[in-house]
């Protein structure tokens, strides 16, 4: 067999490709992987991780802070942002390496270049060191990932005008910031410098702040972000950028009707992503895309006729790391001739590592009510949470069951408080298996633990009351 003849040709190394690599490997195909950056793609490099290694230095600066209400006294306390990211690119590093380990014990080959499709099972690589290779794959498998979408006419420019990737490089720490965009990357951005210093707004055009969470966590939300000095400006639109050598001058229109100028010192734009599926050979090669770009698969990651597609290039939602993950097993073992089962999406937790987190998984209660089901609800809040008390984390949080009345089945969880975006798996499990709110309530839940707070909210979702409120 020629050298760059393969079972399966991969083009990006994010969460869905490295992981459908490592899957082909154990199932004895001869893969490789094309990725024109550092393995492991966004998720790894400039989303999941960094972000969340910068938010464990806001997590622990604000316990320090608070470190008198538990005896702990700490003089001249400073934060430095540039330990902050140190500790952050050690992160990325040491698990970048794991990527690169996991492909030699599994036998994959790493092609350094871009790649795009030119022709029936070729992949033709544009090598990072120069020159030109073409491999040659029995399936081809697209996972190319996505980028930060701009605000139309406004650039990013890593100065004043920043993406995501921008925000995890600043050298010091802004004096105001505003975000337009809440969703779970405007939210935890806005924490995370909230929490290092800076005078933060947050500005989203839909009716409410993390609008893909039930309407009661964007409540809390809110409350929250209002203690910690965030201002909060739900429904409000955009209506120009100014952006000058030294601030950015933000002309917004409130819910309220009133138009409110904003100067900051640096402005996050977190509206979205544009998928990377220009100029990688897709239309030729029969793969369908939507209007935005992204690409059409059916129930098994099929793109095309000896094509798949997975992760955030995909049109499936949501943008996930460890929803490509799952796309990428699927793909591969459909691929071997395995039987699989197509994603349910609507069982797949949602997390957002803002403080409070906030981690979901199923229907809110909105749109449970929308499909129709005879919905009850069952909460209970942090506040009556023996745990949460001891971590001095009661201030704001909840646990929220969804349930259909007349089966007792569980429709969806919501979480917000201390540790949340951990206790989700028990939601995850809860639906994949059709637990009940009975079923549920049948577990016994350790104490004392933050996830008792789950129990509590199944005796009131069953019984119409928890114990302990």
């Amino acid at each position: 067999m020629s050298e760059s003849i393969y079972d399966l040709v991969i083009i990006g190394s994010g969460p869905g490709g490295y992981v459908a690599a490592v899957r082909a490997g154990q199932l004895g195909m001869r893969a490789a992987i094309v990725e024109a950056g550092p393995m492991g793609g966004v998720c790894l490099n400039v989303g999941c991780i960094p972000t969340k290694a910068l938010l464990h230095s806001a997590d622990l600066l604000d316990e320090v802070k608070e470190g008198k209400r538990f005896g702990i006294n700490v003089e001249g306390l400073s934060f430095d942002l540039a330990g902050a990211m140190k500790h952050k690119d050690s992160v990325v590093k040491a698990s970048s390496d794991g990527v690169n380990f996991l492909m030699k014990k599994n036998k994959v080959d790493v092609v350094a270049g871009w790649g795009r499709i030119a022709g029936r099972g070729q992949v033709h690589v544009q090598l990072s060191t120069g020159g030109e290779r073409t491999l040659t794959g029995k399936q081809i498998m697209v996972a190319t990932g996505a980028q930060p979408r701009p605000l139309p006419g406004v650039a990013f420019d890593g100065r004043r005008v920043l993406s995501s990737t921008d925000a995890l490089k600043l050298t010091q720490v802004p004096k105001s910031l505003l975000c337009i965009g809440a969703g779970a990357i405007g939210i935890e951005f806005a924490s995370m410098y909230r929490a290092f210093g800076a005078e933060v707004t947050v500005v989203e055009a839909l009716p409410r702040i993390v609008p893909n969470e039930d309407e009661d966590v964007s409540a809390e939300l809110v409350k929250a972000f209002q203690r910690r000095g965030i201002t909060t400006l739900a429904g409000a639109k955009v209506e120009g950028v100014t952006v000058a050598d030294d601030h950015v001058v933000v002309n917004v229109m409130g819910s309220d009707g009133k138009a409110r100028t904003i100067t900051v010192e640096q402005l996050l734009v977190a509206i979205g992503i544009t998928p990377n599926t220009q100029s990688i050979g897709l239309e030729a090669a029969g793969v369908k895309l939507n209007a935005k770009g992204f690409i059409e698969t059916d129930g098994y990651m099929r793109a095309a006729d000896g094509i798949y597609a997975l992760g955030d290039c995909t049109a499936a939602t949501p943008w996930l790391a460890h929803k490509a993950s799952a796309e990428g097993i699927l793909a591969v073992e459909h691929v071997a001739g395995l039987h699989v089962t197509p994603i349910d999406y609507s069982k797949i937790a949602a997390c957002t590592y803002c403080s409070p987190e906030i981690a979901s998984v199923g229907l809110s209660e909105a749109k449970a009510r929308q499909q129709g089901f005879d919905v009850k609800v069952g909460k209970f809040p942090f506040s009556a949470n023996g745990k949460a008390r001891v971590l001095g984390q009661n201030r704001f949080g909840f646990i929220k069951l969804v349930a259909d009345k007349q089966y007792d089945e569980l429709l969806g969880l919501h979480m917000i408080g201390p540790r949340v975006t951990e206790m989700i798996s028990e939601g995850g499990l809860a639906l994949t298996h059709e637990a009940t709110g009975e079923s549920l309530l049948q577990t016994i839940h350790a104490h004392p633990t933050l996830y008792e707070a789950i129990g509590e909210a199944a005796h009131a979702l069953v019984h119409g009351a928890a114990i302990h409120i």
